[in-house]
């Protein structure tokens, strides 16, 4: 069996009892994490060993929290006041969980359904997504990590151009797939709302709803937006559903098809309050 399931953000007790209640074998099933394992969570530590324990059970999707991570532990980012990473930088397996996390994906596939942490641009389509992740995915595994890791921050450029190259190109993907909640009909980027879809910025939509973008038909499934909560439509789903501000943490069950046949849910304890 197949699962996909939202952020964690450092929540394994929420983890532990939603593989309960799914009655999750390693040796059977496999759980896509969508990004986000860790941080402002209270156990970043323990979820990123579990999920390391799970092996290929669990192939894991990258996001902005986990690439915060990788920065702070290279001294390309100090960690913030509501952030919870300095239980694994201080760790003594602390090289070993940051080498597993920097061999994730940042997107991937499960039966029909594309996988990424936070969007895609209208401009491009399955193939095109996964191609572009997999420029960073080779970065972000190879000796120049430091190097990017200092320059991988900045909102420039916002549009995408095929004729992009070196570090501006890969900070546009990194935006996009890891970031990404509203852009315009032409595919600009927008980072400063993080509202729900009916709070867009004038010009602006969610990356989902523009007209013609070459992704439609094709089912997509991300998290990272807790304030759009859970959206499920057969070429779609939303499952970031805010288990560290106090919601719920939600796994999408497959049927043998593809199909979604039903949305588990467990409740979890608020270890944040927006804001």
């Amino acid at each position: 069996m197949n699962y996909l399931i939202g952020d964690l953000q450092g929540c394994c007790d929420a983890l532990e009892r939603l593989l309960l209640a799914l009655d999750f074998s390693p040796s059977r099933d496999r759980l896509h994490c969508l990004g986000d394992l860790v941080n402002r969570g209270p156990a970043s530590l323990s979820t990123l060993r579990r999920l390391q324990r799970l092996g290929d059970a669990a192939p894991c999707l990258l996001g902005n929290h986990d690439l915060h991570l990788l920065a702070a532990a290279h001294g390309a980012r100090k960690p913030g006041k509501s952030d919870t990473l300095r239980e694994i930088l201080d760790a003594p397996d602390r090289e070993a969980l940051l080498d597993w996390l920097r061999h994730q994906r940042l997107a991937g596939e499960a039966q029909g359904w594309l996988l990424v942490h936070a969007g895609v641009v209208p401009q491009w389509d399955r193939d095109d997504t996964l191609a572009r992740a997999r420029e960073v995915e080779a970065v972000l595994r190879g000796p120049d990590l430091p190097g990017f890791l200092h320059e991988m921050y900045g909102n420039e450029p916002d549009r995408w151009d095929p004729g992009l190259t070196g570090t501006a190109r890969l900070r546009f993907i990194v935006n996009v797939l890891t970031r990404l909640r509203f852009c315009s009909a032409q595919g600009q980027l927008e980072f400063k709302s993080k509202d729900g879809a009916g709070e867009a910025p004038a010009g602006f939509m969610p990356w989902f709803e523009v007209p013609h973008r070459r992704t439609a038909g094709q089912p997509v499934a991300f998290g990272h937006w807790s304030t759009l909560g859970l959206q499920q439509r057969p070429d779609l789903l939303a499952l970031d559903t805010g288990c560290v501000w106090g919601g719920s943490l939600s796994a999408a069950v497959l049927d043998d098809h593809g199909g979604v046949r039903e949305i588990v849910q467990v409740p979890c304890e608020q270890a944040q309050k927006p804001g």
